[in-house]
């Protein structure tokens, strides 16, 4: 086997990693109404088996992202891959809302270890005037997941049941570690002698938790609770702490201080925080809607996603040849834009709405998420020095994850305290399209728009 050869089979068990890592994040979109009838759960709980991943993920991956650097990234992959099959087992056989959310926040940990180690992988087999083809492959796994994903729960869902979800990960999983382990060389640790910070981590998870806890409390309490003003203090000075330690730690900062006063980097992680709550309002809370509003199937749930995870995939993977030419300022505000428009559209869902409708709203969404997040991710790793890629890999995927996770968790609470689901989804999605707008003035006052040399 010739050189081109290997490199081409080792992206590809790398895209399918990627793609496994996508697919069951957004199957489990379509499979919540029949989790809920099971376990005879409110959708404030179910939506907790999507906020404990996305939490779990979103403060773990910056110290995985350390951990590949430090430990080689081929081996970190592994030890993930190993973690995310264990779990996606014992999830499947969960006999209570409780040890399925256990379940699914350990193997998310097992999904954080193999996100930066795949990224950084993809970009050392591609030389660096490929970065941005090698982002766009990335995403258009990513892609891929994201159609089929909905799909493939639907049709697990009301066929052997929603815990073939999870079953499916194990082959998978299995078949990429097998490509990996013959095809991908072993790679050195780059960053010898440093250690994850475990207190920033601590309480950068905590500060999260207090919020997310908050947010769901606030349902039936009410705002104005003692409980909920307590968390939400808790929330803040938690985060605090985690500002100050992370500041005062030089070596082992869970964030480093060349990658925090690099504020182009942190402008584009902001950036990807706000367009993030858009996209996982449309993933969980579309299928919702066709669910409980217009007696959609899990299947057909899925297939109506279909337009926007397709757009997705395909739009990410022309984003990495249009990077080269246009560059990352152009594209990411194009796409911040496009959700913008495709949330604004989706607002609009009411019972006596056309189903048809609806599509133009999720096309927009999916070329704005293809434009934006390839684009973004590229441009994250490139203004980093190259030792620092999986962590600015992992960097910009928090900002993703904990973005969705603070979005779905304001999501579901105007759409718990609306009359009706119609108008809390309504509501929620105007919502969405303000923060999108945001992400793209962020996007043009603060995304370097420069074309790459």
């Amino acid at each position: 086997m010739n050189i081109v050869e290997a490199r081409s089979l080792g992206l590809a068990a790398l895209i399918s990693a990627i793609f496994l890592i996508g697919y069951d994040y957004t199957a489990f979109s379509v499979a919540l109404p029949a989790i809920q009838k099971e376990f005879g759960v409110d959708i404030t709980t179910t939506m907790w088996l999507v906020n404990a991943y996305a939490l779990a993920f979103g403060v773990s991956v910056i110290s995985c992202g350390r951990l590949a650097d430090m430990l080689g990234r081929r081996r970190t992959f592994f030890i993930g891959a190993s973690l995310f099959s264990l779990f996606s087992l014992l999830g499947g056989f969960s006999s209570t809302i409780w040890m399925l959310m256990g379940c699914r926040v350990l193997l998310s940990i097992g999904g954080a270890m193999m996100w930066p180690s795949v990224i950084g992988m993809t970009y050392h087999l591609l030389e660096n005037r490929h970065a941005g083809v090698a982002g766009g492959l990335l995403m258009l796994g990513c892609g891929a997941a994201n159609a089929l994903g909905p799909i493939i729960g639907g049709i697990l869902t009301d066929t052997l049941g929603w815990r073939w979800i999870l079953f499916l990960n194990l082959p998978v999983t299995m078949v990429a570690m097998l490509v990996c382990w013959r095809l991908v060389r072993s790679d050195r640790p780059t960053t010898a002698g440093e250690h994850v910070d475990i207190a920033g981590l601590f309480f950068l998870s905590l500060s999260l938790l207090a919020l997310l806890i908050g947010l769901d409390l606030a349902i039936d309490k009410g705002f104005g609770s003692y409980q909920v003003l307590l968390l939400f203090l808790g929330f803040a000075f938690s985060l605090l702490v985690f500002i100050w330690l992370d500041y005062h730690t030089s070596r082992e900062a869970l964030i480093p201080k060349d990658v925090v006063k690099n504020k182009r980097f942190l402008a584009e992680g902001v950036a990807t925080l706000l367009v993030s709550v858009a996209f996982i309002g449309a993933l969980m809370f579309v299928p919702q809607f066709l669910n409980k509003v217009w007696d959609f199937s899990a299947l057909q749930s899925g297939f109506a996603l279909l337009p926007m995870m397709l757009f997705f995939g395909v739009i990410s993977f022309v984003s990495g040849y249009l990077y080269e030419r246009l560059g990352a300022k152009l594209l990411a505000c194009m796409g911040a834009l496009c959700m913008w428009a495709g949330m604004l559209v989706l607002s609009k869902l009411t019972v006596q709405l056309q189903p048809v409708i609806f599509i133009p709203g999720l096309v927009l969404m999916g070329v704005g998420m293809g434009l934006f997040y390839p684009t973004i991710t590229t441009a994250a790793i490139l203004i980093l020095r190259y030792d620092r890629a999986s962590l600015a890999a992992a960097t910009i995927y928090m900002f993703q994850i904990i973005g969705g996770a603070i979005g779905l968790g304001l999501n579901t609470t105007i759409v718990a305290l609306a009359p009706d689901l119609a108008t809390g989804i309504g509501r929620a999605f105007l919502m969405n399209a303000h923060l999108a707008l945001l992400g793209m003035v962020v996007s043009a006052f603060f995304i370097n728009g420069k074309k790459r040399n």
